[in-house]
């Protein structure tokens, strides 16, 4: 399996991650989602579209001292990841 530097989900660089890594089902870690988004082998927000999370990943970043361009900046990506590519 590839290894990623950053959430399939989100965009957040997995080496950020408290937990180093969502876990899957079997309680292994996820090479490819970090532990705010992927939980026990599932999105702890399922419902979200690609637009709400880009929102979502804003405003965290905005409450974490980013300037809102640069937060902007980094969401746009977001659609390439691999949980949105073919939504």
């Amino acid at each position: 399996m590839k290894t990623y530097r950053n959430c399939q989900s989100c965009g957040m660089p997995l080496k950020k991650d408290p937990e180093n890594g969502g876990t899957n089902l079997d309680g292994t870690k996820s090479l490819m989602y970090c532990s705010y988004c992927y939980q026990s082998g599932v999105f702890t927000q399922p419902d979200f579209t690609v637009d709400q999370m880009k929102t979502f990943c804003k405003e965290k970043m905005k409450e974490q001292g980013f300037p809102g361009f640069l937060a902007s900046l980094f969401v746009s990506g977001l659609p390439r990841l691999e949980r949105w590519k073919n939504k």
